[in-house]
């Protein structure tokens, strides 16, 4: 069976009764191409559904219409969101996503994946790490092209950084909780120098103090499940009422919820719990939910930071995407 031929540049040419040359400046938006006639190959190139070579374009640009991506464990639970995030953003403003995963705090794989995106023709470059408790070198300086990161805080206050807004997630949880009433609200987390955790608790102190409120209690130990367990029987043998707890992440809060139920206490009945990273949606996707908790829009945090790719931003610095606030039964 014969198969349809492509249709091509010459093809556009002949039927806006232009040359060949003039077709490809009128696609190319060149200024010396007057309006009249931009219009009338336009037309005639939608009409004809003509779809530029790529690799031609590339050619006649000078740019490869190819963004490399270096990331920290592409695959990790919080940097997969961020490199979909990003991916699908670059797909659809017709970007390819070169990928080059392995350790950003590895010198060797980092020099020897730098070497690589510098012998291509990439356009920008975005670099995904996997949070940001700990400082990442910049390489900005080592390349001629746009580079932004994205869930990753680097050394150099210039450096175009996109994050999520660890302080409003705090304050859109410690809000909430007043919200429904609560005044004797504890915070349970992780260790005390996580950037996160500062800036998580400074977002939820701010929202009790606009009530008039102070933190019943802080306590620090870890991410996991268990110290939520934990720390439930700590404020018990504190001995100061609480009415709520916000948890510095869904899974200190699952073991809060798990320890309420061991004792025959409930949420919110007894005690409302807040969690972050809606782990129970973006993780492992499941239908039934048990806790509130803050959505850090790490899709999101990859998209705007493919977009800066593309589009760099008049000025460097770190930019914070809003998080969202998911109800569940547990306020």
């Amino acid at each position: 069976m014969a198969t349809q031929r492509a249709v091509r540049l010459s093809d556009v040419a002949a039927v806006a009764g232009v040359s060949k040359a003039t077709a490809s400046k009128a696609l190319n938006d060149s200024p010396v191409v007057s309006p009249a006639t931009k219009a009338r190959v336009l037309e005639a190139a939608e009409r004809l559904d003509f779809r530029p070579n790529a690799l031609a374009q590339s050619f006649a640009s000078g740019r490869s219409r190819t963004v490399g991506l270096l990331t920290h464990r592409a695959t990790a639970t919080f940097s997969r969101p961020v490199v979909m995030g990003a991916v699908l953003r670059l797909g659809s403003r017709e970007r390819a996503a070169l990928v080059f995963d392995g350790r950003i705090d590895a010198h060797r794989e980092m020099t020897e994946s730098i070497r690589t995106l510098q012998d291509r023709r990439i356009d920008g470059l975005l670099v995904v790490g996997s949070g940001y408790a700990r400082v990442t070198p910049s390489i900005t300086h080592q390349f001629e092209v746009p580079v932004t990161y994205a869930f990753a805080a680097t050394d150099d206050p210039g450096d175009y950084v996109f994050l999520p807004d660890n302080e409003q997630a705090g304050y859109l949880a410690g809000r909430h909780l007043v919200e429904r009433g609560r005044t004797r609200v504890a915070h349970v987390t992780a260790q005390a120098d996580d950037l996160a955790v500062r800036r998580r608790d400074a977002g939820f102190r701010r929202a009790l103090e606009e009530a008039g409120l102070t933190p019943v209690t802080t306590l620090h130990g870890s991410w996991r499940r268990e110290w939520g367990e934990q720390a439930l029987h700590l404020l018990d043998d504190g001995g100061q009422p609480y009415d709520a707890v916000f948890c510095g992440n869904d899974h200190i809060g699952f073991g809060m919820l798990d320890a309420l139920e061991a004792q025959g206490r409930s949420a919110p009945e007894d005690v409302s719990v807040v969690g972050v990273d809606n782990w129970e949606e973006v993780v492992i996707d499941q239908k039934l939910r048990r806790l509130t908790t803050i959505d850090l829009d790490l899709m999101g945090v990859g998209r705007v930071a493919a977009d800066n790719v593309i589009e760099p931003a008049t000025a460097g610095g770190e930019r914070f995407v809003e998080p969202i606030l998911v109800q569940g039964p547990s306020t």
